[in-house]
């Protein structure tokens, strides 16, 4: 059953880009209004270029002017910076592209058929798990029993990792494992050590606090926030 992609784009008019590139340019502006900032219309356009440079996803979709300069005069200095978005024609700005899939099982409905590409999709993704992060590969081993062993624990780690996942979905968290991973791996064990008056230290060891995201995890896998609580040793 071929099933794969045809066509595929982001919208390229993507409002965190052009987000950013508005906010340098506003920086730009704003600094016009202030004492010591650059206001030399040769060094503006070198800034705005760099920006652009920046920027360019989003900044061939607008026109920006200096107002208030000679271009043709050196040292002039100028009094406002203005843009406008005017989207390129022909662009994925203004001609989005389309998610588009194709098959060769014409009896399907659109939510048996995105369903099974979902699947395949998550499929692949199991092999790059195994491959990578799970270590089913390369395998150093020279003795067929412990080949065996080594792939045994990487397909039990597999389906350990399945099971998280398949409770995690219950309560609404559909992250990859590389997005729980990364996710996960912002929380630490921290050890803390104190001198007390009477010569001896305190080792104190805990760990860091879990941020929201982190935090909804632990919920829904009804897991300690802190694991490993708070361990103190005196010496």
């Amino acid at each position: 059953m071929p099933l794969r992609r045809a066509g595929g784009e982001r919208d390229g008019d993507d409002v965190g880009f052009s987000q950013a590139f508005e906010a340098g340019l506003q920086k730009i502006a704003d600094g016009l209004n202030k004492p010591r900032s650059e206001k030399r219309y040769e060094q503006l356009l070198e800034r705005i270029g760099r920006l652009k440079e920046r920027s360019r996803r989003a900044s061939p979709h607008y026109t920006v002017s200096l107002v208030g300069a000679d271009s043709e005069a050196k040292g002039k200095c100028a009094t406002a910076l203005t843009w406008a978005k005017v989207p390129v024609g022909g662009t994925m700005a203004t001609h989005p592209g389309v998610y588009r899939l194709r098959s060769n099982e014409t009896t399907w409905d659109e939510e048996r058929l995105w369903r099974t590409y979902t699947m395949l999709t998550d499929l692949e993704s199991v092999f790059r798990s195994l491959k990578s992060e799970l270590g089913l590969r390369p395998v150093f081993h020279h003795k067929e029993g412990r080949s065996d062993g080594h792939l045994f624990i990487t397909v039990l780690a597999y389906q350990c990792v399945q099971m998280l996942r398949t409770q995690l979905k219950k309560a609404g968290i559909n992250e990859s494992w590389a997005t729980l991973r990364k996710t996960l791996s912002v929380q630490c064990r921290v050890t803390s050590s104190l001198r007390r008056k009477d010569g001896r230290t305190i080792h104190m060891r805990k760990s860091t606090g879990a941020g929201p995201a982190l935090m909804a995890i632990y919920q829904a896998l009804a897991i300690n926030p802190a694991p490993g609580g708070t361990k103190k040793l005196i010496c």
